[in-house]
């Protein structure tokens, strides 16, 4: 199966913006504000100051984009990006977008990462909705399903987390979102107690 690089799913999800993926992507247009690739770094786009669009959240709260990874490829099961290099410290969200089985990571409106994900199973669903992290651990182990959750971020009080887990083809969780383990272990080091993650539904 195929992913899309979240860059091209965020907004266009949204209704905001399309981007078109080939060996040399293109900018991004967004409701008359187009974006342009950060002449320093072909790996982002960014939007023009004061014309940032705003992404809104399950619970009706709004995120501000300021820029997106470029992502000229499709991402597939296992695979992730991670590019964070000049984008300046600021409050960190997650967005879960289960429809596409992706995950991505903004720090002050810049998007810096972006993975494949599993999810649960019809027998056990993710939950949707925005949750805040409610607790960190570096090594976890499931009392209810006897399982490693190494790189926990808890989001429900009845366990349901993102944590590290073999992105692979035919593989869900029992509620959790499952992202590839080198990934987790950087998501896990840019996420505070506290920060939101938005789940959209499948």
């Amino acid at each position: 199966m195929r992913v899309w690089p979240l860059a091209a799913l965020a907004l266009a999800a949204a209704g905001l913006a399309t981007i078109y993926l080939s060996r040399s992507p293109q900018p991004v247009s967004v409701a008359g504000a187009p974006a342009r690739p950060d002449p320093a770094s072909a790996d982002r786009i960014l939007y023009p100051e004061g014309r940032h669009p705003e992404l809104t959240l399950p619970d009706g709260s709004k995120q501000v984009v300021r820029s997106l990874l470029n992502v000229p490829r499709t991402l597939r099961y296992g695979d992730w990006v991670w590019r964070e290099e000049g984008v300046p410290a600021g409050p960190a969200w997650v967005r879960v977008d289960l429809a596409r089985q992706t995950l991505s990571l903004f720090r002050g409106g810049h998007e810096i990462g972006s993975a494949v994900i599993l999810y649960g199973s019809d027998g056990k669903p993710t939950p949707t909705g925005v949750f805040p992290v409610l607790a960190k651990a570096r090594e976890h182990r499931s009392s209810l399903y006897d399982a490693d959750m190494p790189f926990m971020l808890r989001l429900t009080g009845d366990g349901v987390a993102v944590h590290a887990s073999e992105v692979r083809f035919g593989r869900a969780t029992h509620g959790c979102i499952g992202v590839p383990p080198a990934f987790a272990r950087l998501l896990f080091d840019a996420v505070q107690r506290g920060d939101p993650v938005a789940i959209l539904p499948a």
